[in-house]
């Protein structure tokens, strides 16, 4: 499947951001802004394009375990019973002895990263993000033992940490700089110091007040559309996955399910391998909005009110706003952001009726439809394949009923 890595990190960082918003992150574009100061300090370093991407998709991911991290820790230090679901599809990833002094989203982070396709080897650049260079941060690493893309991304967050960037005056920002060069030979090498004083200006600060992070990007690092394995786009679409199911608890398991049903109903239907996996890529996707909505209201327990129920729905054209920016994936987008019509036209946004549904936009709605079944939510326990079916039968007019029929041959015994 052809897809540009880099730009599809675009398109998905303000959602990214705005989870780590709600859920406690210091900046609402914290990602973005490392990325940006992490940008300027490569190019200054004279990286190639292939490193250049690295780099900035490190930065933007570089607190990618942040909501799991957070899940984990309010359900009492155990770690939550995703990874069972995609065994079939990733290799697991033993951690050595001494990564758990490291802070847990640094490890968490560390592996995740590892299912994204990267140009080079980026083994520890998340999993050292926070060790100084005197060795005084948590794994006691010095700056000699850690490679320089951690050193970069550590520094350009901290910078973000410890000031405002999108109030930051020419003043604040001579004092910044100071103060950043204060923490030479303790918290940051001479060389990433005379990096970040020699490169970053009150310039670049006014561009990023002004226009924004992403633009700059755009300009300044090439990107390319590539074509990835079938196993590569499998493991990328397993990372989003994870974020947006765990941005809430009842959602742990969700996206990848639906992904992986997907995929099944694909093969069962016997879709082209290239459509199959474009298929599984819309199941991970399908609602990446819902990053977007506060989790007050993908949480509650009881009948949602009117206003929040319209809240609820905007998810489905958030999910067709972050993907419109990513290349190469018009179908993707087509399904996704149809996968709750109904084909009486009761369903949202658009209340598209059948003869403006394909069989692909069916298939996806009848599938979230069965996986919202199976699992717990907020309002509702597991049902059982068969009450499931029990209830979808009961949706004439509404759902496909032959998808509804196959879905049922499909997956019966397996709940």
């Amino acid at each position: 499947m052809k897809l540009d890595l880099t730009d599809t990190l675009y398109a998905l960082s303000n959602a990214l951001d705005t989870v780590q918003e709600e859920m406690g992150e210091i900046s609402n574009q914290h990602g973005k802004n490392v990325a940006f100061i992490s940008c300027i300090m490569g190019k200054y370093l004279n990286y190639d394009n292939h490193l250049l991407n690295d780099l900035v998709g490190l930065a933007i991911l570089h607190d990618n375990a942040f909501t799991e991290y957070v899940r984990e820790e309010y359900n009492n230090g155990n770690i939550l019973d995703y990874d069972e679901l995609k065994t079939k599809l990733e290799e697991i990833v033993k951690l050595r002895d001494g990564f758990l002094k490291a802070p847990r989203h640094c490890v968490v982070g560390e592996r995740n990263i590892k299912l994204i396709p990267f140009y080079n080897d980026v083994t520890n650049v998340i999993l050292y993000h926070h060790e100084n260079a005197d060795g005084s941060g948590p794994l006691g690493i010095k700056e000699s033992d850690t490679n320089e893309l951690a050193q970069i991304i550590h520094i350009a967050d901290l910078v973000d940490v410890f000031f405002d960037l999108k109030t930051l005056t020419e003043a604040d920002f001579k004092k910044a700089m100071d103060k950043i060069a204060s923490y030479r030979g303790t918290l940051f090498s001479d060389k990433m110091v005379d990096t970040l004083l020699n490169s970053l200006t009150y310039d670049h600060i006014k561009y990023l007040q002004n226009h924004g992070v992403i633009p700059f990007l755009r300009v300044n690092v090439k990107t390319e559309v590539k074509n990835y394995s079938d196993d590569e786009i499998q493991n990328i679409c397993m990372f989003f996955s994870k974020i947006i199911d765990y941005k809430s608890s009842v959602t742990k398991r969700h996206s990848l399910e639906v992904a992986l049903k997907c995929y099944e109903m694909a093969t069962y239907y016997h879709f082209s391998d290239e459509k199959r996996i474009r298929f599984f890529f819309a199941g991970a996707m399908h609602d990446i909005g819902k990053l977007i909505v506060n989790n007050d209201i993908l949480e509650k327990p009881d009948k949602l009110t009117e206003e929040e129920r319209i809240l609820m729905m905007e998810h489905v054209v958030g999910t067709k706003k972050i993907l419109s920016n990513i290349k190469e994936i018009d179908d993707i987008i087509t399904w996704t952001s149809r996968h709750h019509e109904r084909l009486d036209g009761s369903g949202y946004p658009l209340g598209l009726i059948a003869n403006e549904l394909s069989f692909e936009d069916r298939l996806l709605a009848v599938l979230d439809v069965y996986q919202a079944l199976v699992e717990k939510r907020s309002y509702k326990e597991v049902l059982s394949h068969e009450e499931a079916l029990s209830i979808m039968n009961k949706m004439v007019g509404k759902l496909d009923m032959k998808i509804v029929n196959d879905v049922d041959k499909c997956f019966k015994g397996e709940n």
